[in-house]
C-alpha cells in the first residue's frame, strides 16, 4: 500500500503500494523501506494453473491452505523513480515466471497528474525465503488495476497457484488472503464473502470494475495484488482496495473477480495490453417503484440518462434523457431509452450494462432490447467501439 492516509468516508482506499494513489483517497506509507523474510518455505510443486492442484475437500483449513499457496506468494518492490517507491504483493501463476499484481503497484499512475503512465524503472520480487530477484513488466490494464510481470523461471523455485472462478462465488464463502502488509510478508488474514456483484471504481482508471468481490478479511496497505483464496486453495480475487474513515482495515475490501484478471492476462501476454468494449451511455437503475410513478413498462432495467456524442450508441440511435424529475430525493432521468437487454443478457440495473458490454470485445455487434421513451420496445443492433482511457 501507499503513503500517507487521505482519511475520506466511503471512499476505496489503495491496499498496494508505498506511494499516495490519489485517485479516490488511499492509504500507505512512503519510507522506502524494506523488509526480509523470516518464514522457511515447505512447498516446492511448481506446475502451471492448469495443473496445479487444490486443496483436497470443501473444509475451510487457512492453516493448510497458507501451508500450500504461501511459497507461490511474493512482495513487489518497484523503483519509479522521480515518483518514488512501491511495495505490494503479488502471484506466481505457471511455470514461465509470469505473476499477477495490481497496476498501481507497478507504475506511477498515482502520482502521473495527466502525464504518460509509466512503468517501475527498476522491479524486484521477493520470495518467501527471502531471495529477492529482478522482474520485468509484460503490461498493465488500468481499468481493472491488474498487472502481470515476470521473473526468469532459472533464477528461483517457484510455486505456481491455481486459479478458480470468481464466478461462482457466493456469500457466505470463507476466504484466506495472503500478502505483506505494512510491509509484514506472508501474512494471513481469513474471513467470509460479505457480497458478490459488486461494481466499484477502478482506482487506476475513470471506469468502474464490475462482479467485484467484498469480503471482510482484514487486509492493509501492502496486501494490495494478492491473492484472494477460497477453501480449496484457489484464487478467487486480486485484493486491491478497502473502504475506511481512517485508512485502516474497517471490514470492508474489495478484490478484483479473478475472472477479470485472468481476461486481462490473456491478453497481455498475446499483445502486451487490455482492450475493453465501449458504448458511451451513462445509465441510472429503474426500480419498480420509479417504473410506477413514472409509467415505465418495465419494473427493471437501465435508464439511458446521457448518450455521448460520437460514440457507438449515438450512432447506432439509442437515446438520452430529456428531462430530469425527483424521485424520492433521487435525481432521474427521463425520456430516454430504457435498456432491458444487451445480448441476450438480461438487464435489471445499470451495473448490468457495464458488466455484460465488459464481457464483449470491440467490434463486436450486439443486440440492445430498449423501450423507447419507457414504452415502446425495440432491438438497436450497436457495433462497440474501444473503450478510450
Amino acid at each position: 500500500m501507499r503513503a500517507p492516509v487521505f482519511a475520506v468516508a466511503a471512499v476505496a482506499a489503495i491496499l498496494g503500494a508505498g506511494i499516495a494513489l490519489v485517485l479516490g483517497g488511499l492509504v500507505g506509507g512512503r519510507d522506502g523501506s524494506t523488509t526480509t523474510v523470516v518464514v522457511q518455505s515447505t512447498l516446492t510443486e511448481a506446475d502451471a494453473p492448469s495443473t496445479a492442484v487444490p486443496a483436497l475437500g470443501n473444509r475451510f483449513d487457512p492453516a493448510a491452505i497458507y501451508a500450500r499457496r504461501a511459497p507461490g506468494v511474493v512482495t513487489l518492490y518497484a523503483d519509479l523513480g522521480a515518483d518514488g517507491q512501491a511495495q505490494g504483493s503479488g502471484f506466481v501463476v505457471d511455470g514461465k515466471g509470469t505473476i499477477l499484481t495490481n497496476a498501481h503497484v507497478v507504475t506511477n499512475v498515482s502520482e502521473r497528474s495527466g502525464s504518460t503512465v509509466k512503468g517501475a524503472e527498476k522491479l524486484y520480487v521477493e520470495f518467501r525465503d527471502g531471495d529477492r530477484v529482478p522482474a520485468t513488466i509484460i503490461g498493465w490494464d488500468l481499468f481493472s488495476d491488474v498487472a502481470a510481470v515476470r521473473v526468469d523461471p532459472t533464477g528461483h523455485a517457484l510455486a505456481p497457484v491455481p486459479l478458480g472462478h470468481s464466478s461462482t462465488v457466493v456469500v457466505g464463502t470463507p476466504v484466506a488472503a495472503i500478502g505483506s502488509p505494512f510491509g509484514e510478508q506472508s501474512s494471513l488474514s481469513v474471513g467470509v464473502v460479505s457480497a458478490t456483484d459488486r461494481t466499484i471504481d477502478s482506482l487506476t482508471s475513470g471506469y468502474s470494475v464490475a462482479d467485484a468481490i467484498q469480503i471482510d478479511a482484514p487486509i492493509n496497505r501492502g496486501n494490495s495484488g494478492g491473492p484472494l483464496f477460497d477453501a480449496r486453495g484457489r484464487v478467487i480475487g486480486i485484493n486491491a482496495q478497502i473502504r475506511s474513515t481512517s485508512g485502516n482495515a474497517e471490514g470492508v475490501g474489495f478484490a478484483i473477480p479473478i475472472d477479470t484478471a485472468k481476461r486481462a492476462l490473456d491478453q497481455l501476454l498475446r499483445t502486451g495490453k487490455v482492450a475493453y468494449a465501449y458504448v458511451g451511455v451513462t445509465t441510472q437503475d429503474v426500480t419498480p417503484g420509479l417504473a410506477k410513478k413514472f409509467g415505465l413498462d418495465s419494473p427493471h432495467g437501465a435508464l439511458i440518462a446521457k448518450v455521448e456524442p460520437g460514440t457507438p450508441a449515438a450512432r447506432a440511435g439509442l437515446h438520452g434523457g430529456t428531462r430530469t424529475a425527483d424521485y424520492n430525493g433521487r435525481e432521474v432521468s427521463l425520456g430516454g431509452d430504457v435498456i432491458v437487454g444487451i445480448g441476450g443478457m438480461r438487464v435489471a440495473g445499470a451495473d448490468d450494462v457495464s458488466r455484460a458490454v465488459a464481457k464483449l470485445a470491440a467490434g463486436q455487434q450486439v443486440t440492445f432490447t430498449v423501450l423507447s421513451g419507457g414504452t415502446d420496445r425495440r432491438a438497436v443492433k450497436v457495433t462497440l467501439g474501444e473503450r478510450p482511457a
